[in-house]
């Protein structure tokens, strides 16, 4: 797959030379979180759990259908906003996420971008819709932990502040003290992008497939890359 083939290297360079601060999506660039720990089974187990409790109509039949884990959670919170309900949900789903860091898959030359990135000067931190507990937990276990700690800003009980809402990224940068101009926010979304634009933070997009490289660009991504050698050949050159 070439999708890096279609972006201008200079603009790649300029992106990577000014990124003081790199804010980084956690469940794709970094790794594959649920690579062997289904998100579908995850999904139907949270929607099992709330019929379990008489809830069946509080979901959309598109909802229950959908496979996502964070559609059903976003959905509930939505209906009954900061209630017990939602934090024992997300308590649920957030105990999955620690089980699923256990079979994530690394994305490839992400632990070696990460590193090399940081010896050279770049402050790292996560920003993910993801439960920071789960994001520790995978980068202790790849040894990169020291690289972002204590930059993990995840999702916490109060749901509106997942992403495209730029919450995560601001409290990143406000802890860090940068300004929006000097960081890059690399995600795999379109909600990652918009949340990034709204923070007024660059954004570079990765796509491991051309479907998801397409989705990016309809949302407005200029830069996308299929690859993350393409950003480590860049840093070492």
């Amino acid at each position: 797959m070439t999708i890096e083939t279609e972006n201008d290297p200079d603009v790649l360079r300029r992106l990577i030379a000014r990124a003081r601060v790199v804010l980084w999506d956690f469940d794709g660039p970094i790794c594959r979180l649920f690579a062997g720990h289904s998100a579908e089974r995850v999904a139907g187990d949270l929607v099992s759990w709330l019929e379990g409790r008489g809830l069946h109509g509080l979901l959309t039949d598109a909802e229950r259908a959908s496979l996502d884990p964070q559609v059903v959670l976003r959905a509930v919170d939505r209906r009954h906003p900061g209630s017990d309900l939602v934090a024992e949900l997300e308590e649920r789903l957030t105990q999955e996420e620690l089980r699923a860091t256990a079979s994530a898959m690394p994305t490839a030359y992400a632990d070696p971008l990460i590193r090399t990135w940081t010896a050279i000067g770049s402050r790292p931190a996560v920003t993910t819709n993801n439960s920071p507990r789960a994001a520790r937990t995978y980068l202790e276990s790849r040894g990169l932990a020291d690289c972002f700690a204590p930059h993990l800003y995840g999702r916490t009980e109060e749901l509106r502040h997942l992403k495209p809402d730029p919450h995560c990224l601001n409290r990143a940068l406000n802890a860090m003290g940068a300004a929006p101009a000097d960081a890059l926010m690399i995600g795999d979304t379109p909600s990652d992008h918009l949340a990034a634009r709204r923070a007024g933070v660059p954004f570079l997009g990765y796509a491991r497939t051309e479907e998801k490289a397409k989705k990016l660009r309809a949302a407005g991504a200029g830069t996308v890359v299929g690859t993350l050698e393409t950003l480590l050949r860049l840093l070492r050159g």
